[in-house]
Formats: structure tokens, C-alpha cells, sequence
């Protein structure tokens, strides 16, 4: 078996996509804000696709956001009008905003700086672009009035811009071609996702409570499909040392697909080890009947030797449903290193349930009243 044969058997890595919302900030009735909108998108789609991003456009206009009435303030992240949380699911669930806003007497509408009030950490370590519009400025006064609201957020102005002069660039109500304009915008797009990719290491530990790693600067947290890709970029990356130590390419994680990823994320309590929005490790589990079966227990080939793999064998097993009294895994035969490490670690071999390709531990986690109490 050779390294090329395995390559052969695997596909190119996939990479988690960046999703970028187009927010159309006007809601006067006849307004241009949605025709630049609908520019911006479509000069800018095909570096989307070259980029790999998302274009998610919205209009304030059809989200209907009242003057900012929540009781709790936005930094708490307590909301509890409807409108609130729709607003601040659209806003958490992308990685970028691109802003297409006019100017109004020399500032950004008020309507935007309300959008903005509402929310707090999803604004967060995310990019921003301006697409502006207006007369003799091009809009670039509002553009100017918006950013130190957006710093104060922690959002992360992008240095390109796209500034659009309406006698020059509209004309019945429509954009007019222009190739040196859709390379603006396709500029724009390109600085937004690179920044989006560049911070995402900021905004990952405030999307969910995690918990400090072993490795300095590292945290551990619930792993779900969102993660599918950084999983299937691991996984197939560790287990090519399995398929070489036991002969074999038939192990599911060399050939699961990305739904098939996302599909087990969703059914199985699975950790992941972050670093600087890298995956270093992950490990899943799940009770069967009293048993907690451990896992996918996986570290990045970088990190092997520092302790890693242990530190999460022994997380997972803390992790472990109160109800189960023991913790059951299994390895490949010639998976030498794997057993020296469950051996270490008080997993003894359930030699009964071994084949000739597969070898099963079993560690007590409590006694069965215990568990059962």
C-alpha cells in the first residue's frame, strides 16, 4: 500500500465557508439603497464563488426593526422580543457585513445606527465593508460617521471602500455598466473575506462557553455540524497512520463525506480542541445502554507527543452520562500506539468482543449503584 494509492482514495480537503451579509441600510420608500444592493451582488458574485463566500443579502427595510426597545441591555444578549433574536441569529450566523448606505445630511440613517444599537458580541470581530452612496460625497461622510460606531463594537472596518457618485452611476433608476466599478466591488468583497478568515480565530471562543485546553492559548468546546469541515479535514488527516499501521483503507473516517460528518456531529456529544481557529484535537461519545463508548479520539500530527490525546481521553470520560458505569472504545489491531495509550491510561481489553482486525477496551467509570443513583 502506498501513500498514493491513499491519496487516491481521498478527496481534496474541504474548507469551512464564509458567509458575508449584504445589508441594504435605508427603509425611505423609493429609496436606491436596493438597487445598489442588487449591484453590489451581482458585480461581486464571481469572486464570491472564487473566494468560496456566501452572499446573504437583506434589506432593513423588510426587517421592520422598531426603535431599539428591549429591556436588557444589548451587551447582556437577552432578548425578548422576536424581532430581537431573528435579528441577532441573521447577525451571529455570518462572518462579515458588507454595509450599502446612503448619506443623510452628512451622517449614516438613523435606521442603521438602531440596527446596530441592538446587538453587541454578534457584531464582534467581524469585517467590515461600505458600499456609499449620495451626491457630491459619494456618501463617504456617512461612511466616516459610521466607523467609530462600528470600532466601538469591535467591528473591523476594511480599508476598501466603494463610493458611487448617483449623477454619475444611475440613470433611470438603474446602475449603469461599468467595469472599473465591478472591480471595486469585487476588491471590496475580496478584502472582507480575507479579513473574515483572518478573524475568525478572534470570534470563535464568544460563540459558545468554552472551557481553557492543555496547550497554551487553547479552549475546548461542544463540537456541532457547523464544524463539519474542520472535522473532515482532521479525521482524514489522522486516520492515514491508521490505515497504515493496520493495512487497511476500509475505516469510515477516511471516506465519510461532509453531510455524513455534519450527520454524527448532530448525534454524538463530540469535543473539539481549538487553537487560534484551528482544530488540534477532537473526541466524540455517546451512552449505549450503560456504557459510554468513546470516540474519534484524534490529535493533529503537530501536537502529537504533547499530551493532547490524553488530556481529551480523560475530558470525555468527565464528560460521561451519570448513568453509564463504565467507558468502552475500540481500536484497530495494529493500532500500536492507540493501545499503549488506552493501556496507560486504566482501559483494560475486553478480549471477548476482539476480531482479528479490531480490539475493544473497557474502563469502570463508577459502580453500577453508583450510576444508577
Amino acid at each position: 500500500m502506498t501513500c498514493n494509492q491513499i491519496s487516491q482514495r481521498i478527496d481534496y480537503m474541504l474548507t469551512k465557508s464564509i458567509r458575508i451579509l449584504v445589508l441594504t441600510c435605508s427603509t425611505r420608500p423609493n429609496a436606491l439603497a436596493p438597487i445598489i444592493g442588487d449591484w453590489f451582488t451581482r458585480a461581486a458574485s464571481t469572486q464570491a464563488t472564487t473566494v468560496g463566500a456566501e452572499l446573504v443579502p437583506v434589506s432593513l427595510a423588510d426587517l421592520d426593526l422598531p426603535f431599539l426597545d428591549e429591556v436588557e441591555h444589548p451587551a447582556a444578549g437577552i432578548y425578548r422580543g422576536q424581532h430581537a433574536r431573528d435579528w441577532s441569529a441573521l447577525v451571529d450566523s455570518v462572518d462579515g457585513i458588507v454595509f450599502v448606505v446612503p448619506e443623510y445630511n452628512h451622517g449614516m440613517p438613523a435606521v442603521l445606527k438602531n440596527a446596530l444599537d441592538y446587538l453587541g458580541r454578534e457584531w464582534a470581530w467581524k469585517p467590515a465593508g461600505f458600499v456609499s452612496y449620495g451626491h457630491t460625497s459619494a456618501g463617504t461622510r456617512s461612511v466616516q460617521h459610521a466607523r467609530p460606531v462600528l470600532s466601538a463594537l469591535r467591528l473591523v472596518p476594511t480599508g476598501a471602500t466603494v463610493a458611487i457618485r448617483i449623477d454619475d452611476a444611475v440613470v433611470d433608476g438603474c446602475i449603469t455598466q461599468d467595469a472599473r466599478r465591478d472591480g471595486l466591488a469585487a476588491r471590496l468583497l475580496e478584502e472582507v473575506v480575507r479579513l473574515g478568515h483572518a478573524l475568525r480565530p478572534m470570534r470563535e471562543p464568544l460563540r459558545d462557553t468554552a472551557r481553557a485546553g492543555p496547550v497554551p492559548g487553547s479552549h475546548v468546546r461542544r463540537l456541532t455540524s457547523a464544524d463539519a469541515a474542520d472535522v473532515l479535514v482532521l479525521q482524514r488527516c489522522c486516520w492515514l497512520d491508521e490505515a497504515f499501521a493496520n493495512a487497511t483503507l476500509d475505516i469510515p473516517a477516511l471516506h465519510e463525506g461532509l453531510g455524513e460528518v455534519a450527520s454524527w456531529l448532530d448525534q454524538w456529544t463530540a469535543f473539539g480542541l481549538w487553537r487560534d481557529g484551528t482544530l488540534l484535537g477532537m473526541v466524540r461519545a455517546r451512552r449505549d445502554g450503560g456504557a459510554w463508548h468513546i470516540g474519534r479520539l484524534a490529535v493533529a500530527p503537530h501536537m502529537r507527543g504533547t499530551g493532547t490525546g490524553r488530556w481529551l481521553l480523560a475530558f470525555v470520560e468527565n464528560e460521561a452520562d451519570p448513568a453509564c458505569d463504565r467507558a468502552e472504545l475500540e481500536t484497530g489491531a495494529g493500532s500500536t500506539a492507540n493501545i499503549r495509550l488506552y493501556t496507560r491510561e486504566g482501559f483494560q481489553r475486553s478480549s471477548d468482543r476482539d476480531t482479528r482486525d479490531v480490539v475493544h477496551f473497557v474502563k469502570p467509570l463508577r459502580t453500577p449503584a453508583q450510576a444508577s443513583a
